[in-house]
């Protein structure tokens, strides 16, 4: 694949056009994060994905980059981005358009296919310039990166909460379409009376009588055994057939061995079978289904807000103190500064950071090595919640709608990177009616 053909200021006149920069206002903070960031720096780390060849080029790195900002930054999902983009001048200026457009000059799905194709490791990019941005305009200093809070969170996936009895039903449904489209005839594809016995065991569980309901679930499984097995001899030794329904059969067949409280991986959802069931002790919230986020924020409230400093998701629900190992050296290595000072809860406990930072991260609870000042900042690790509170709210981790592991790890990065980018926003705009009235003020010296 081609190079992208990367936008540059031409200053060029339209007779029939009007120019972005004579109709918005130039002062706004769109406009200043636009001209704050360092747009060539994320062609050359985007870049790195293409070579030079034949074919045509890709879409320019800042309008994707652009375009991967805003959607964390206002919480939009692909198509209501692409509505208001069209309608939107600042969107189409912090893109790098000259003139104003009245149509997409990309597709929809051409940001899905760039999020896959940059992956999380170079999406992080984006997350480290927001932070380079916040030191440039006085939003943060860097030394305080040096003092972090780091704690964990689930970033739920957008599927439906997970019954047997939904699971069954679906995968025998999901069996019987493949076998239709595949031309195999099937002795009873039970779509009748397998709806109505999850109807009855939905109606039975909800009215609390769940001898009946554990009867109906019975039924639905043996219309789910039965449709396997009668798949399972019409294939025979037909390799064509076999590679077409070896993962859908594989997904039937653990729906229909795993039990309640059995140990090891289960499958909660057919379409992801990568979420995990995690629970995090919360009373209005017992059991969330998704993936394990580590998310890492300053100790000190800078000047522009509480910063994200990482994000990452941690498949396999590991214990929140083994993260460590994984976790510091990729927030040094984001930061660009040596950790100092790393605060966590006590669910870090026995963890397994690097030697170098085993003496530096302090618990809640813990006793020894525990100065005064120390202790002083234990008080403030809570400090992180309302940060995690922001990025499910805000900027898209309450609900992940990007497929497979890739999408988790992607959605964590860039949910942290729009969180860091709303802050700068609000710091643009904050900043530039202080400067209006500290230059009124000076201007006005005998005003009231």
């Amino acid at each position: 694949m081609s190079r992208p053909r990367e936008r540059r200021e031409t200053g060029e006149q339209d007779l029939f056009r009007s120019r972005l920069d004579q109709i918005i206002n130039m002062r706004h903070e769109l406009v200043r994060l636009a001209q704050a960031i360092d747009w060539p720096l994320l062609e050359g780390r985007f870049g790195e994905v293409y070579c030079d060849g034949p074919g045509m080029p890709p879409l320019p790195t800042r309008l994707m980059a652009g375009l991967a900002i805003l959607k964390h930054t206002f919480d939009l999902s692909d198509e209501e981005l692409c509505a208001r983009w069209v309608e939107n001048p600042y969107f189409q200026y912090l893109c790098g358009e000259e003139f104003f457009r009245h149509d997409l000059p990309f597709d929809r799905s051409s940001m899905t296919r760039w999020r896959a194709r940059m992956g999380e490791e170079r999406l992080t990019a984006l997350l480290q310039e927001s932070l380079a941005v916040a030191v440039k305009t006085g939003a943060m200093q860097p030394q305080d990166t040096r003092r972090v809070i780091v704690d964990t969170t689930v970033q739920p996936k957008n599927v439906m909460f997970p019954t047997d009895a939904k699971l069954l039903h679906r995968a025998r449904e999901r069996l019987v379409r493949l076998a239709k489209k595949a031309g195999l005839t099937l002795r009873q594809s039970y779509i009748r009376v397998g709806k109505l016995a999850l109807i009855k065991h939905q109606r039975y569980a909800h009215a609390k009588q769940f001898k009946r309901a554990n009867k109906a679930l019975r039924t639905l499984r043996t219309y789910l055994g039965r449709t396997i097995r009668d798949i399972r001899r019409q294939i025979g030794d037909d390799e064509k057939l076999r590679s077409i329904f070896l993962w859908p059969l594989h997904q039937a067949s653990t729906v229909l061995e795993q039990r309640q409280r059995q140990r090891g991986r289960k499958i909660y959802s057919l379409h992801a079978p990568e979420v995990e069931c995690i629970g995090k002790g919360k009373a209005h919230r017992p059991y969330e289904f998704g993936v394990k986020v580590s998310v890492a924020t300053t100790l000190k409230r800078s000047k522009g807000g509480q910063f994200a400093l990482h994000a990452k998701a941690m498949p396999g629900n590991p214990y929140d103190g083994h993260t460590l190992a994984t976790v510091i050296p990729e927030m040094e290595k984001t930061v660009g500064n040596e950790i100092a000072r790393i605060l966590a809860d006590a669910g870090y406990r026995g963890h397994n950071a690097p030697a170098s930072h085993r003496f530096r991260i302090f618990t809640s609870g813990q006793k020894r090595r525990v100065t005064l000042a120390i202790k002083r900042e234990v008080r403030r690790r809570s400090a992180i919640e309302p940060v995690i509170g922001h990025l499910k709210a805000e900027h898209r981790m309450g609900r992940n709608y990007l497929a497979g592991q890739h999408g988790d790890a992607i959605n964590a990065v860039l949910a942290a990177a729009g969180y860091n980018f709303s802050l700068l926003l609000n710091w643009l705009r904050q900043f530039f009616w202080l400067l209006f009235a500290w230059v009124h003020a000076a201007a006005n010296p005998n005003a009231a």
